[in-house]
């Protein structure tokens, strides 16, 4: 690092304090050729000092004065919002009785002691500069990172907000065409496809709408009473084409029972929150699912609450364990956002439940997702 005099125009500002003229002379000939110097002669004085715009940029604190010893003058400086974050480097001579351990505990960053080596100081003093201005970096930079996030963010919400608009037409005109008398069977097979992803990529918008609020607290839960059961169906149907490329099959019980067709499972949730999360569930344990396994989901209740298990013969990777529910987190998958399990972990806790897994080589995987409660 250079050892050149800063011009005047970027020089640092040194505040010295000490109770002993002498001692502020020789600091002061040892940094005013390099820095901007100013000294207090007290403690009460030294706290004024720092707050004199500009703030001084390192302190240099001298730990036995009368009325108010440096200990206290740093611990006053660190309760400061405005002060806290100027470094100080406490001066003392060797033959006086000083706790270093209460010194950094008060929030110094260094000693020097007295007499005052002139290399020494300013080496100290360049040095302490140096770190702050690399974590001032830091700070800005963190920032910058936070602001670029949130911009993104926003415009992704605006983008899926505007999407609805379009999303109603295309979802409109099928059901149009389709009152008409003189289309094929065809051609009302493919308008029915247009319309069913039409409104899939609907469900997908109010989704990622829905996970923010849920993020932010926001999200305006309204429980009714909805079947568990029929949206697990639901799910299964959905999934027939993903199961058909994994060669895994799916197996539906209730109370470990084949489910018979008059069968319910009533429980008090959100209707569009509980098939997303399921659907999010099942087709992860399909694609975690060994070629010619079973992905078996039972319902049922457990200390009186509903309670769904979906198992896999997959085993979770060791490596994601411990993140398995955080956002972004993902293994072995290419197209694979790491949303999945952490967006169903929103909606089971939106709607006053938990969810948790259970993984090994030999016994597979097991996702619980208990519910909050029953109708």
């Amino acid at each position: 690092m250079s050892t050149e005099p800063q011009s005047p125009a970027v020089r640092s500002k040194v505040l010295l304090v000490d109770d002993a003229p002498e001692n502020l002379t020789i600091l002061l000939e040892v940094l005013k050729d390099e820095y901007q110097v100013v000294a207090a002669r007290s403690g009460l004085k030294a706290l004024e000092m720092a707050h004199q715009s500009p703030r001084p940029d390192i302190i240099l604190l001298d730990v036995v004065m009368p009325e108010m010893d440096g200990y206290e003058v740093c611990r006053r400086l660190k309760q400061d919002e405005a002060t806290r974050d100027i470094p100080v480097i406490f001066i003392t001579a060797l033959a006086e009785d000083v706790n270093e351990e209460k010194g950094f505990d008060v929030g110094a960053v260094d000693y020097i002691t007295k007499p005052i080596s002139a290399s020494i100081v300013r080496a100290r003093v360049r040095t302490h500069l140096a770190l702050k201005q690399a974590q001032q970096q830091l700070q800005q930079q963190n920032r910058a990172l936070i602001e670029g996030a949130q911009l993104r963010e926003d415009v992704e919400r605006i983008m899926q907000h505007d999407l609805k608009g379009p999303l109603t037409t295309i979802i409109g005109m099928p059901t149009l065409l389709l009152n008409k008398e003189n289309i094929t069977d065809r051609q009302k097979e493919t308008l029915n496809l247009i319309k069913d992803a039409g409104y899939l990529m609907l469900e997908m918008i109010n989704s990622s709408l829905n996970l923010y609020k849920m993020e932010s607290g926001s999200y305006n839960y309204n429980p009714q009473q909805v079947d568990l059961l029929q949206i697990t169906q639901k799910v299964f149907a959905e999934c027939q084409n993903l199961c058909a490329a994994h060669e895994v099959t799916l197996h539906l019980t209730r109370e470990l029972e084949l489910p018979q067709s008059e069968d319910t499972f009533p429980i008090m949730a959100e209707e569009l929150l509980s098939h997303t999360m399921l659907s999010n569930l099942i087709k992860n344990a399909v694609e975690a699912s060994p070629a010619g396994g079973t992905v078996a989901v039972n319902l049922s209740h457990q200390g009186g609450r509903p309670t769904i298990a979906i198992h896999n013969q997959g085993e979770i990777p060791q490596a994601i364990r411990e993140r398995f529910f955080d956002k972004y987190v993902t293994a072995g998958k290419q197209q694979g956002t790491g949303l999945g399990t952490y967006s169903a972990r929103l909606m089971a806790k939106t709607q006053g439940g938990e969810i948790s897994f259970e993984s090994s080589k030999d016994e597979g995987t097991t996702l619980r997702v208990v519910f909050g409660g029953n109708c």
